[in-house]
């Protein structure tokens, strides 16, 4: 049932080697897919953009002659918003792969001799989008990244009631990137703004600076090279509805001294145009940095930092939500397996725990996209450990450190995993630990972990553990 393929599934294949692209798109045509290729960043980006739905899948490069594929991938996410991005290197590194799932990849693919399995993983992705109709119904499936019973959840939750009644606040959505910082967004949208008025989402870093200010406030005929016609902008186009600056901390200074004004008078011009416009909508804002920090390094305006934060909210990773992994785990797996038309048994105690003991470096994206993956790889039975990526399965190691609890008096342990875990993530375990160890006091935890209390606090900034901390000194 899942095999049939009513409507053609075309993958855009980037990779600077010219015979390798044209041997997958060669294996594509074969297995009946269409392709289009493209040999450069600057290629993939202009043909990504002539059609925003001609993909259904794009098989990206990790190396190209022009820049990083795994840089790239917000710039096609924004221009293909519904296509799934796959990237694929010559080299196995699990670092690379953590960071392209963190920027919206779907799966991180080796390249090995024979190109078969790069085709067969496309396979499954066009199965998926049969079994979803290419897309239609996933809107409505966006809200589940705010399921969980956790206390984290239910605070973000009662935040967004309490400021969704107060239509001229400015809220600012604060988090790691694939936490659902753009479904907290829609909550708000929808529980504030008037019904059936737009939902509009700009992405701060996908495009250049003056790309975006034509974007956020169109531009009269003859403004510039290439404006043929006037063009509204985003904040015209939204009206009485929603308008998100996604990624805002990436912003261009200049722009940010022009989104300044915009939000203190609330009228805007085109550009080419003296005439104000007002700005009807509500404006929210979000970003997976830490603004104050960039503000401290003048890499982002006080002031507008002060207007955009009147009402922050703090979105939580998973790895801080508990039960709520195996929640959503769950109603992921009944949701794919619905789409497939399959009858799943629950989730096993086995593949359970697995679940609950990654960290989830990519968030509610990851494990929506495990779940994906593993309900395809079922053949319509039950899910079980070897469906589950191999960064899930991978072997823990304990490791025993010096901090003993001083109410239970039991050694703190951390889990390394290897080939997933680095220097970083690491640290940041064992300062968590500590912390949770002394209770949140700061200069005890400094001791146990050997550093003074000034080193702990930019760690803490480093890792963005500083502001979700009490201080109990």
């Amino acid at each position: 049932m899942c095999e049939a393929v009513e409507l053609p599934f075309r993958v855009l294949v980037v990779d600077d080697s010219e015979l390798f692209a044209l041997a997958i798109a060669r294996e594509l045509g074969r297995a009946g897919m269409e392709s289009d290729v493209a040999f450069s960043a600057a290629e993939a980006l202009a043909l990504a953009g002539e059609n925003p739905q001609a993909y259904q899948a794009i098989l990206l490069d990790h190396k190209l002659p022009d820049g990083d594929g795994i840089q790239l991938i917000p710039g096609l996410r924004a221009r293909q918003p519904k296509c799934p991005v796959l990237v694929m290197t010559a080299h196995e590194a699990i670092p690379h792969a953590i960071e392209a799932i963190r920027q919206g990849a779907l799966d991180y693919l080796v390249k090995q001799p024979s190109i078969q399995p790069l085709v067969e993983r496309l396979a499954e992705v066009r199965r998926v989008s049969a079994a979803r109709g290419l897309g239609a119904g996933w809107d409505q499936h966006r809200k589940d990244g705010l399921l969980g019973e956790s206390a984290a959840v239910l605070r973000v939750r009662a935040e967004l009631e309490r400021v969704a009644g107060r239509g001229d606040t400015t809220v600012l959505l604060t988090g790691e990137t694939g936490v659902g910082k753009e479904v907290a967004a829609r909550f708000l949208h929808a529980r504030s703004a008037p019904a059936g008025s737009p939902f509009l989402s700009v992405d701060c870093v996908a495009m250049p600076a003056n790309l975006i200010e034509s974007l956020l406030f169109g531009h009269e005929k003859g403004a510039f090279t290439g404006a043929h016609r006037a063009r509204k902008g985003v904040f015209e186009e939204a009206g009485q509805g929603t308008v998100l600056l996604d990624e805002i901390g990436d912003m261009d200074l200049t722009l940010q001294g022009k989104l300044l004004r915009v939000l203190e008078t609330r009228r805007f011009q085109r550009i080419g145009s003296v005439r104000e416009h007002p700005v009807e909508a509500r404006v929210l804002a979000a970003t997976n940095r830490d603004l104050a920090e960039l503000v401290r390094l003048g890499a982002f305006r006080q002031d507008l930092y002060q207007r955009l934060a009147v009402f922050p909210i703090h979105l939580p990773p998973l790895r801080e939500r508990g039960e709520d992994v195996l929640r959503m785990a769950q109603h992921f797996v009944d949701f794919f397996a619905g789409r497939m038309g399959l009858a799943l048994e629950p989730l096993g105690e086995e593949v359970r725990a697995a679940l609950q003991a990654y960290d989830y470096p990519g968030n509610v994206r990851e494990l929506k996209n495990i779940l994906e993956r593993a309900v395809i790889l079922s053949d319509g039975a039950r899910i079980e450990l070897r469906h589950l990526p191999e960064r899930l399965r991978g072997e823990r190691i304990a490791l025993a450190g010096p901090a003993r609890s001083p109410a239970a008096g039991q050694a703190a342990t951390i889990d390394f995993i290897p080939g997933v875990d680095t220097m970083d993530s690491l640290e940041r375990k064992m300062i968590e630990r500590a912390l949770q160890t002394t209770g949140g006091a700061r200069a005890e935890a400094a001791r146990l972990l050997g550093i003074s209390r000034f080193q702990l606090l930019r760690r803490m900034q480093k890792y963005g553990l500083a502001s979700r901390c009490a201080v109990a000194e």
